[in-house]
């Protein structure tokens, strides 16, 4: 009879564990773009640090996510168990804001004229003065502000990562959801943090370099790594730009159930690359034109109120 029981226990386990896989692989796919976009923001949030607190300041935003975190998945796991309903309008609603996000940051040169970005550049001018004045609460203040950026992002990506295990039981979702939390924190942080210290590794490598053959070879690389981390950072920030048309895209395409059906009747339903393609580029297509659509509608009630 113990025999029998423990059979079962281990017999559940392991269907849970291969139902963990399963959607945790869902919930990792859906989330790469907010997570793309995470690391371009939080590694662009801790530049201009100086070198000797760029690592305490990325730890201490880490710590930060952690707690951003422990708030929000019980509060997700909560709505799952009592509110289900509400996980589809918040999943649409995180789709729709990765489609604005994506749009404002194509529209930005358009939005905001060189006034303004004059002005914000003298902002940041500003901030660097007062820092010197009193770097720790400069340092305390960016720290903040990154925090609160991560709650939001943070958010996205649980909400997702829940919504892709929604069929799933209570305990699946639990183990997904927390596993996406968890990874995405310490992979995110520590990537900022080889990130942050890239160009110094380059730096460092040119100013070690002797007069050998050895010496110039470091040279060469260090020179590459100064020219390819902003480029790196650029194109970071372009590959998550488009990551957001597609998740955003495809969250909305699966919630609606009229572009789902015209989706179904465009697919070809072939194999090999058009069949992954199609419906990549239609759930691209969507999410640009559903974050026009917001961004034209958050700009048009920007410029009323500030008419009023």
């Amino acid at each position: 009879m113990a025999a029998a029981g423990l059979l079962a226990l281990l017999d559940d386990i392991a269907t849970l564990l291969d139902d963990v896989s399963v959607y945790s692989k869902v919930a990792a796919k859906n989330t790469a773009a907010v997570l793309g976009d995470d690391l371009a923001l939080n590694a662009q949030q801790v530049s201009g640090v100086g070198a000797k607190r760029e690592l305490a300041v990325v730890w201490a935003v880490s710590k930060g996510s952690f707690l951003n975190k422990l708030i929000i998945v019980p509060a997700a796991l909560l709505i799952s168990a009592f509110l289900p309903w509400l996980i589809t309008p918040l999943l649409m609603l995180g789709g729709l804001f990765l489609c604005f996000e994506g749009a404002e940051k194509i529209a930005h040169k358009w939005l905001h004229s060189a006034e303004e970005d004059e002005a914000h550049r003298k902002e940041v001018l500003e901030a660097a003065v007062d820092a010197k004045k009193d770097p720790k609460q400069a340092e305390r203040e960016q720290i903040r502000g990154a925090i609160r950026t991560d709650f939001i992002l943070s958010a996205e990506i649980i909400v997702i990562a829940l919504g892709a295990a929604s069929a799933a039981g209570i305990w699946t979702q639990t183990v997904v959801v927390s596993l996406v939390a968890l990874v995405a924190t310490v992979g995110v942080y520590g990537l900022v943090a080889g990130i942050v210290r890239f160009d110094d590794w380059g730096l460092a490598m040119v100013k070690g370099a002797g007069g050998d053959a050895w010496g110039r070879f470091k040279e060469a690389v260090g020179r590459g790594i100064l020219v390819a981390a902003p480029k790196f950072m650029r194109g970071l920030s372009v590959v998550g730009m488009v990551a957001m048309f597609l998740v955003g895209g495809g969250i909305l395409v699966h919630g609606l159930p009229f572009l789902h059906h015209l989706l179904e009747w465009i697919d070809p339903g072939v194999e090999g690359a058009v069949g992954w393609l199609v419906p990549m580029l239609f759930n691209g297509i969507v999410g640009l034109i559903a974050g026009a659509i917001v961004l034209a509608g958050v700009t048009g009630f920007q410029r009323v109120r500030q008419a009023l």
